[in-house]
This record gives structure tokens, sequence and C-alpha cells, in this order.
């Protein structure tokens, strides 16, 4: 694959920075009327051949010797501005990629759906005119934030983020409860979204109390115009006993409320599973037994984060208490694929269609989630962060990857991936796949020996007049921890040989 579908460590550390504003003034200064927000935008999102097709034929930062934009730009308030020329030579040596015809329309449990990307059940999809805007903006759906028959009391602040390094946002943790409008004015934004975006997707996230909440709700939700029910059994911090991620971790009861469910519509019915359980298989063949069409997962990560250490509060903040909260964004991704895996590693699940969530920022996250055997995909904590407008680099990403591989639709890489995740005692014991130096890209800052030697086999020494690495063959294994911590990207798997 083209080195246009893969981070370029050249372009991300300058772009990495870019506070991706709004109606950016670095694209407002410059005088040749370069897409530079968007362009940077797209290089963040993994959409570096989006970003290269944004270039004009004839790149004049060379010329432009009063760099208007990286005057403008506002991240010089708060230390160094983005060094904007740079960025655009960089990637302006590369070649452009046409985007062939590939359609991104894709049937999930018999609906057919323009894109498969949707806002999930949360804040971002709370109101009429937020969802209006998203619609606007090329989402083909939305799982509507859960409504239940009682309004829930909120606390304030409900947010938190994980920092790591310069990265300021690597997870994100809510204590934020279901809809906080009352069910006849989410009736009422349901109803209106469905009149004015009939081609829209409309998912119905819903909670009930008992089963007679399940029923009366899913039925008023198919009458409102909803075209998928969305059962939350999975929110891991509701203030109500018997609701959340209570009912997740309980077969019996997915079971009992999916059938109530069942009984007051005929619509599809998505069981949104708990990830705060160890086998999620058996909750989900409990939902598909009792009536439901297909899963949603995964939801948030039961969490603690950020304590105080100088007066032992943590965050979210509230008079200085907080609880247990949902973790999401990038951080959870692997959590997240993993559970879908194994769904779909189930005999008893591999055909249940799979609405996939969980960390998803980039096009290239979405790949994954599809490879893994989701048909649809939902998507709440990177909109809370960068706004609705991920979807251009999402659609736009999406076909420039599907065309350059020669793939027509999106439904084409469903489940790819499922054939090479195997069990442990299926791996290839028998050789060793050496890591390859290579010599022009090293740098010869130490951090292969360090890790090699504290955190390995001891397998690396440096060359004490060039500080450039050499590999102890006798004592390698191959665990390419080397590879994987050179900053310099100089470090690859090499050749592979029998033990």
């Amino acid at each position: 694959m083209s080195s246009l579908f893969y981070k370029d460590i050249s372009t991300n550390e300058y772009v990495s920075g870019c506070l991706l504003c709004d109606e950016a003034p670095c694209r407002k200064a410059c005088p040749h009327s370069i897409e530079v927000d968007t362009i940077i935008r797209s290089l963040r999102f993994e959409n570096k051949a989006g970003a290269v097709n944004k270039l004009p034929n004839l790149l004049p930062c060379d010329t432009c010797e009063e760099k208007p934009c990286k005057e403008a730009c506002l991240k010089g308030k708060i230390n160094e501005s983005v060094p904007i020329d740079k960025v655009m030579k960089a990637i302006s040596t590369e070649s452009r990629v046409k985007e062939n015809e590939v359609d991104l329309e894709i049937d999930f449990c018999g609906v057919k759906c323009e894109n498969p990307f949707f806002l999930s059940s949360s804040v971002v999809g709370s109101n009429y005119e937020m969802v209006a805007k998203a619609f606007e903006m090329g989402w083909a759906g939305v799982a509507f934030k859960t409504i239940g028959m009682f309004v829930p009391k909120e606390v304030s602040p409900r947010f938190t983020a994980l920092s790591k390094e310069n990265v300021p946002f690597v997870g994100f943790k809510n204590i934020e409860q279901i809809s906080d409008h009352t069910l006849e004015e989410n009736i009422e934004f349901l109803k209106r979204l469905k009149k004015d975006y009939p081609s829209k997707i409309i998912v119905a996230s819903i909670m009930g109390q008992n089963e007679e909440e399940w029923t009366k709700l899913a039925k008023l939700m198919t009458e409102a115009g909803a075209d998928i029910i969305e059962c939350n059994f999975s929110c891991p911090h509701m203030t109500s006993k018997g609701v959340g991620s209570d009912v997740g971790q309980n077969p019996d009861l997915v079971a009992l409320y999916t059938k109530a469910t069942r009984k007051g519509t005929n619509l599809p019915i998505l069981a949104k599973m708990t990830p705060n359980i160890g086998n999620m298989e058996i909750p989900a063949m409990a939902a598909m037994e009792a009536g439901a069409t297909g899963i949603a997962a995964i939801n948030t990560i039961k969490s603690i984060m950020n304590l105080n250490l100088e007066n032992f509060e943590s965050e979210p903040n509230v008079e200085g208490k907080t609880s247990v909260g949902g973790y999401s964004g990038k951080a959870v991704k692997p959590i997240a694929l993993r559970f879908i895996h194994d769904m779909k590693a189930c005999e008893e699940l591999k055909d249940a269609p799979i609405s996939g969530m969980g960390g998803i920022e980039t096009w290239k996250d979405a790949a994954e989630f599809m490879a893994l055997g989701c048909e649809n995909l939902q998507i709440t904590t990177s909109v809370m962060q960068y706004g609705y407008r991920i979807i251009d680099d999402l659609i736009n990403g999406m076909k420039l990857y599907l065309s350059s591989q020669g793939y027509k639709n999106i439904s084409e890489i469903v489940g790819s991936a499922l054939p090479n995740i195997v069990p442990t005692d299926k791996l290839d014991r028998d050789s060793i796949c050496y890591p390859r130096f290579d010599r022009q890209k090293c740098i010869g800052c130490g951090r292969c020996y360090l890790s090699c030697y504290d955190g390995g086999h001891q397998a690396i020494k440096v060359d004490i007049n060039t500080r450039m690495p050499i590999l102890l063959v006798d004592k390698c294994v191959g665990c390419q921890l080397c590879s994987t911590v050179c900053p310099a990207r100089a470090v690859e798997p090499g050749k592979r040989v029998k033990k």
C-alpha cells in the first residue's frame, strides 16, 4: 500500500500541534487561497492522500516570503506557530491519488445506509439542531441519546480527559447519564428529524427500568419514525438501580428486556453491550436468542482517573467527589476490537450484524472495525473533541483507501481480517523475525538499546564511535521491541529464519 495511507513522521510532528481552529485564521491569511486548515486537518486524521489532493498544482509557498499564514496561526499565542510552509512542502512531493468510483452505501440490519458513519448515543446527538447539522454535513445516521421514561438529575462538571506527554487527549471519562430532555421532547425531535431527513437513519436508543417500560418505549420510538431500536444495556454510571451496565452483565436480564422490547416493535433491535465483563458473547447470545437483530459494541469502560495527589480528589471533580465513570476515546480501540473479534469468532454470533464503536477517530480506525466484521460504525468522543467536521476525512479517506486497493464497495472489506486472528497455539513458534536497522534513518539516540537492555533481552549494543546500534544475533529473540520504540522509525521487521 502507498505510503500515503500511513502517518508520515516528517509531517506528523508539525501538524500534531495544530489547534484545528474553527474558521481558522491561517486559511483566511493565505494570499493564494490554499485550504491550509483542511489540509492540516486531513493529515491529522490520517488522510494524507486527501491532503495531497487538496494542494494546488503549483505550490506558491517557496515564493511566499511573508508567511502570513504562519503569522496568523493562533498556536503562536501559546508557544510556537505551526510551520505551515514546511508542512505544505513536505507533502507536495507526493503523487496525487485518483479517487475512483467507490460506493460507501451499505446494508445494516436490512436498513440501507448511505455510508457506515453514525453518531453514537450521547450528547453529540441529543437534540434536533445538533443532529440536523450532522446530517447536513454527511453523517448517514444517528443513535439518538438514550431516551427513558425519566429525566436524570445531572452533575457539573461531568467530563475529563487523560493526557500523556505532549498528547492532550489520550482518553476521556464521562459521568453523564441518559437524555436530559423529557420523553415528549425527544419524541418530537425524532419526528422532526425523520420528516426533514427521510433518507437518514434514526436509531432510537432506549433504557427502561422494567419490562413494561422497555415495551412502551419501543412502541413510542417506532411510532415516532425510528428505523432501528437500540437497547442501552450498558451505561456504566446510572444512579438508578437495575439499569445500565447492571443489565448488560446479566444475560437473564438482557434476554428479558430484549423480549420486552420486541413486543413493542417490528423494527430491527440492537443490543448495546457492556465491556465491563469477561465474555461479551454470553449476554450477546442471550440478546440474539431473545429477538435482537444485531449487536452494538462497545459502550464505555468503567474507570477512575486523574487523582490529585495534594488533596486526593479525582476528576470530574464535583465538590471534591467523583464516581466511577465511562472511559472512551482512542485508548479503548484495541479493547473494542478484541470484543468484536470474540463475537465474530463465536459460532452462534458470527452472522450477527454489529455496529462497532470505541475509539474511532479516523477512516483507518473505521476500516479496522469493518475488517473485523462491523457493518456500521458509531462515533462520539472524536466528535466531542473535533466536531462533526471529521466526517469529511472519514468519507474522503475511506474512499481514497478503497479505490487505491481496487474495491468498488465498502462492504467488500467487512470481515477481511478475521482469518488472520487465530488462537495463540496456532501462531508460528518455529521461526524468528529479526529487526533490520536503517542506518540512513538512524539518529543515534540509543532508545532501542535502552529498551532492549532494560526491558528486553540485551540483544543490542551501541557502536561507541557512530552511536549506531549493533544487533547481537545470538541473544535476539525477535520480539521487535526495538522497532516499536524507535522514534525515527529506523528499525523495522527484517528477515524471518527458522530457529
